[in-house]
């Protein structure tokens, strides 16, 4: 045939677009050319396709090959139009069945040998084939296992192209090649930290819960050694495990990112980067495709910024709109990404750059000006977004003074319990945890605490020691103590107990 077609991918952040290969042959002057609004990478995938196909004694015909990218309006990025490229410039001359390529979806990157190579991507790509209709998809043979956690979609893991080919009916010799392993092993899910191993903190552990059962997001403050990264860490193993909806979520931002993928992940997602971490790597962004940041990659989990205090203050300052709308906008030059970005926020930070101030027997040496300008890269605006602010004294006891311990099972089980209470409050509202309720159906929906309950809140209010968003938030706060409690309207002492965790406001 002259003109032949078959289907990829690309994407935009999560979102995937389907295009359309074309390749035509015509009587010019022997050559090679792409069109349709493609970037260095695409274009290039001229040279690799020509090789590739010669190395797998799939020749292109001496003529003068077309292949355009429809629509030609949308920017083409990245390897993964490789195979598609190939298997439709080889389709113009060679008896492939034109059916199965229109059917087909093609994602991968070609080596010179003929080789498919993994891409990142992968699952984004294959769920929005999905979407669109598809049910059949060629990767490479290191990407089958991801694109496989697509159930509705009949995946075919490729070694090389020749495999392609005789995928859509071309006789080729089959010939033993070693498949392209991925360059990273697979990551396993690691035990979660036992709870119980943090000792002298038990109003910690349960302000904890707390957050874990509402997803609150915290911050606490105290001396080295309190424990602080000890209970952060330990947040995600009392957390529920990821639906199927959040587990797909979550391992396709981590395919996107380039990490290895071949089951869903059931615990939620950690994500701790270091103090020296700049604004557009917790953003994300990049100049030429959209690579999820840190924010991007803890969605459905827990985004720990351990040394806060270290932070930039244009790094900390990027978190608001993201704690505030619940997704990223990534604009660019060439491509606009949106990320989800639900995630658990926790801080941890020292008093001051030598952590003594204000802890008893400790000899602070930080000047007030380092103190302040310590504490303030962690703006108003940024702390009147955290619902929970947790001050950890030194530990003063040993694990044997600890009646209370809670281990990490038990807590899982409170925190589901209370989570089923809140999700049967919320029903037919759209909201899963207390977090996401907005602050006019807290303060005058059917579950409204009356006036004689909110007295405290209002004074609060009043007096200055709140702002109306700090308002809603202790409500939120509230409704969790409530839940934990295993009771179905607020009382003056969940009040109470929310003021205390945001900020120590006295009851």
């Amino acid at each position: 045939m002259s003109v032949s077609r078959t289907w990829s991918v690309v994407l935009s952040g999560l979102t995937g677009d389907l295009v359309e290969v074309e390749a035509d042959l015509s009587n010019q002057i022997p050559g090679f050319s792409i069109i349709g609004l493609a970037d260095k990478a695409v274009a290039e995938a001229q040279k690799r396709v020509q090789n590739a196909c010669a190395n797998s004694e799939l020749a292109l015909p001496r003529r003068h090959v077309t292949v355009n990218l429809s629509p030609a309006n949308l920017p083409k990025r990245g390897t993964g139009l490789d195979v598609a490229v190939a298997i439709a410039a080889v389709a113009t001359e060679l008896a492939l069945d034109a059916a199965s390529l229109a059917r087909t979806v093609h994602i991968g990157e070609l080596g010179l040998d003929g080789r498919l190579r993994p891409v990142p991507g992968v699952l984004p790509a294959v769920v929005a084939a999905a979407r669109a209709g598809f049910t059949q998809v060629v990767v490479p043979w290191a990407n089958a296992a991801e694109a496989a956690l697509v159930s509705e979609m009949h995946v075919c893991g490729a070694i090389s192209l020749r495999d392609v080919a005789r995928l859509h009916g071309l006789d080729v010799p089959c010939i033993d090649e070693a498949p392209v392993e991925a360059a990273t092993s697979p990551q396993q899910e690691a035990d979660a930290p036992e709870l119980a191993e943090v000792i002298g903190q038990q109003d910690a552990v349960d302000a904890l819960l707390v957050a874990a059962a509402g997803r609150h997001h915290v911050m606490m403050s105290g001396p080295p050694g309190a424990g602080k990264t000890m209970l952060a860490r330990r947040l995600p193993g009392i957390l529920p495990d990821l639906d199927d909806a959040a587990a797909l979520h979550v391992a396709a931002v981590r395919s996107l990112a380039g990490m290895p993928v071949t089951a869903l992940p059931r615990t939620p997602p950690f994500e701790a980067p270091h103090h020296t971490a700049s604004a557009a790597a917790l953003v994300g962004g990049g100049s030429r495709s959209a690579v999820p940041g840190a924010i991007a990659r803890a969605s459905g989990g827990v985004l720990f910024l351990d040394e806060a205090g270290e932070f930039g203050g244009h790094a900390l300052n990027a978190l608001r709109q993201p704690l505030e709308r619940g997704v990223i906008e990534i604009h660019r030059a060439g491509f606009q990404a949106t990320f989800p970005t639900r995630f658990q926020l926790l801080l941890a930070t020292n008093p001051c750059p030598c952590g003594n101030y204000g802890v008893r027997g400790g000899a602070c040496t930080c000047p007030s000006l380092a103190i302040r300008r310590y504490l303030g890269k962690l703006s108003g605006p940024l702390i009147d977004r955290v619902d929970m602010e947790l001050h950890l004294p030194r530990v003063a006891v040993t694990a044997a003074a600890d009646t209370d311990v809670v281990t990490t099972a038990a807590a899982r089980d409170r925190v589901a319990a209370a989570r089923d209470r809140a999700q049967r409050r919320l029903h037919g509202t759209g909201w899963a945890t207390n977090s996401e309720a907005t602050g006019e159906w807290l303060r005058s929906g059917p579950c409204a605490p009356g006036p004689a309950v909110r007295r405290p809140l209002d004074e609060a209010l009043r007096r200055g020691a709140l702002t109306i968003r700090g308002y809603d938030r202790v409500l939120r706060v509230a409704w969790s103590v409530a839940d934990l409690a295993e009771r179905d309207a607020l009382t003056p002492a969940d009040i109470g107990r929310a003021l205390y965790l945001k900020r120590g406001v006295a009851e």
